[in-house]
């Protein structure tokens, strides 16, 4: 670890205030969070008191304390809704999960800290600047344009291996550096911790610019036609092997064609129930794991087939520990884990959900997984499937779709995404800012419609 890391993670509070002195707050907050995911050291330090010091953690505190300097009437503008209730939710659950299982006032109290910075901030700062249609805009487009900032990074570290972090920061993000292999090649780390996180930004970024370019939403950026930026990018996307952001990217495109081709949402509906089915034979116990390895097998190959089973086979033991403490989970400190009489762990927790369950029992899963998708839920209610390709609504749409299909990730792994949670911060925000003024938003929705009618 060189000096530069030192320079950079403390002096990002210092550029956060100057970049909402030097333009708008809402754009000021998008540059923030992006340029701070992408480009900051992966690093953690401990400060007494606090939460570890991450690159999150200090964006947060620079965009709150910028807040104060020079937009403190924003707060006020908060108003409370039920659509908050499960991050609220979500982030006091360590308190209950500490107190039983006697881990003491001060480990909850600290367990709530952690999880209101980690993701109580970034949806929290999602409400305050981005409740708007315009907000999310500006959000699509930055995420676009910061997946085609990291493709000369990922064709570099393809063909030298991931180095980046190591050569600017002194330090490999990853120790484990075996990971980075990948189908007799690298796998793009860049900034970012694993490969997989790379490989889902760039799915994010491509989804949004296919569904920006396909509704006219954007036509041009830097001055070259959307089109040929989303065939690079779409390129880049295989080239990262990443398997299951490939997948993911064809589920999602899937979803937004065929949904506003017949105008219906049932096959999002589908998609949301068959993650909630996932977590009740999860939590149950009653997974269908063989028959889901015998398709992997089937469609894939028996590598991948090998390692899914050995994630099933983890979540099953991993799931009966859970069952032990049902409602708020064990707590910390590895107690939600399989160890051998010596204290050799023999269980991996690879996905989130098994992890919130294991350690904040039942109420933090259902907590976490509806702080991703009830926003989702709510915004088809409020702007229907047949408008998503409306170009004001066409962004927004397809940032939705992206915190559903980062919940299905979010079932085979654990990579936390502020920029998802930033996400869906705004949705929830623009569906509360439109519910307080409900009689101005339906004028909009027929105009819309009608737009979208006379255009078609």
């Amino acid at each position: 670890m060189n000096p530069l890391v030192y320079v950079v993670i403390f002096g990002w509070i210092p550029f956060v205030l100057f970049l909402f002195r030097w333009m708008p707050t809402q754009k000021a907050v998008i540059l923030s969070f992006i340029i701070a995911w992408l480009f900051l050291p992966v690093v953690s330090f401990e400060l007494p008191g606090i939460p570890n010091y991450t690159k999150i953690a200090a964006t947060c505190y620079g965009i709150l304390l910028a807040t104060i300097v020079f937009d403190i009437k924003r707060f006020s503008s908060f108003r409370f809704s039920w659509l908050d209730v499960p991050m609220l939710v979500w982030c006091l659950c360590p308190l209950p999960s500490s107190m039983t299982n006697d881990l003491g006032l001060y480990d909850g109290l600290s367990g709530v800290f952690y999880q209101v910075v980690t993701w109580g901030l970034p949806y929290y700062l999602g409400r305050l600047y981005l409740g708007t249609l315009d907000g999310l805009r500006r959000l699509a487009t930055y995420t676009f344009i910061g997946g085609l900032i990291y493709i000369p990074l990922c064709l570099f570290e393809l063909r030298m291996s991931p180095q980046l972090h190591r050569v600017l920061y002194g330090f490999h993000a990853r120790s484990d550096f075996t990971q980075t292999i990948r189908y007799g090649g690298y796998r793009p780390t860049v900034f970012m911790e694993h490969g997989l996180m790379v490989g889902a930004w760039m799915m994010a970024a491509a989804l949004i610019g296919i569904w920006l370019w396909k509704t006219q939403a954007l036509k041009q950026v830097w001055g070259i036609p959307i089109k040929w930026l989303v065939i690079v990018l779409l390129l880049a996307n295989i080239l990262v092997k990443s398997t299951g952001a490939i997948l993911l990217l064809l589920v999602g495109l899937f979803i937004l064609f065929f949904s506003t081709r017949l105008r219906t949402s049932i096959l999002v509906l589908m998609v949301i129930g068959a993650i909630s089915l996932h977590l009740y034979l999860g939590v149950t116990g009653n997974f269908p794991g063989e028959q889901i390895v015998a398709v992997v097998s089937t469609t894939l190959n028996e590598e991948r087939a090998q390692s899914v089973q050995f994630r099933f086979d983890n979540e099953k033991i991993l799931s009966e520990r859970a069952r032990e403490k049902i409602v708020f989970g064990w707590g910390g400190w590895g107690r939600n884990e399989i160890y051998d009489k010596w204290g050799k762990r023999l269980t991996i927790t690879d996905s989130l959900w098994i992890i919130a369950f294991g350690i904040r029992g039942v109420v933090g899963l259902i907590a976490v997984m509806a702080s991703l998708l009830l926003p989702a839920i709510a915004f088809m209610q409020h702007y229907p499937v047949s408008i998503w390709n409306h170009p004001k609504v066409a962004p927004a749409a397809a940032l939705v779709l992206l915190l559903i299909l980062y919940t299905i990730d979010c079932l085979l792994n654990a990579l936390i995404n502020p920029i998802y949670i930033l996400a869906c911060g705004g949705v929830a925000g623009l569906i509360i800012n439109q519910t307080q003024t409900k009689n101005q938003i339906k004028p909009n929705l027929v105009q819309i419609r009608t737009q979208r009618t006379l255009r078609d």
